[in-house]
């Protein structure tokens, strides 16, 4: 039971509450005295246990749930590292259409360098009639084709252009 924080379901609505109560109830005011700093500090604190127990719990739970598709939507530098290098050894391909969607690069109308890609761990799609590189870092977890534009869509992509590839790589 509490003396100073009412409903209090989430972490933000705790800390919402407990900068209030300090404002009012600080030493400094009228109304306040270190006794009641004290004592909403220390109901503070274990509101802020009990709900912290129960995001974890909750977050575990979810986490287990999809732990694959939470991992795989990482943000990882060294996959972004890889990509980058991967692209800075193709970027200068003449006539070459380069897109990257999501973690990928699809290479277009890029016959004349098929070796090279080959060389670089590209694999070639014949579905979609392009080259495409990934990281070990990515798993498809799904066995359902997409198209190009499927998966424009649900990843977005950025075609590279040759005026933007030196923009590209400086970032």
């Amino acid at each position: 039971m509490t003396n100073y924080f009412n409903n209090v379901e989430t972490l933000e609505e705790l800390r919402s509450q407990y900068k209030k109560l300090l404002k009012k109830y600080h030493p400094d005011n009228k109304e306040g005295s270190e006794e009641i700093t004290k004592r909403i500090n220390t109901e503070y604190e274990s509101l802020f246990k009990v709900l912290k127990n129960r995001h974890d719990s909750k977050q575990t739970e979810r986490t287990s749930k999809s732990e694959s598709n939470y991992n795989s939507n990482m943000y990882d530098w060294e996959n972004d590292k890889a990509l980058r290098e991967v692209l800075q050894k193709i970027i200068n391909f003449e006539g070459i259409e380069i897109e990257i969607a999501g973690q990928w690069i699809w290479c277009f109308n890029s016959y004349t360098y098929r070796k090279e890609l080959k060389e670089l761990g590209f694999k070639f799609g014949n579905t979609k009639k392009a080259w495409y590189f990934h990281t070990e870092a990515f798993r498809k977890s799904s066995k359902k084709t997409l198209s190009m534009n499927e998966i424009r869509n649900y990843y977005g992509s950025t075609k590279i252009q040759a005026a933007d590839s030196k923009k590209l790589l400086e970032a």
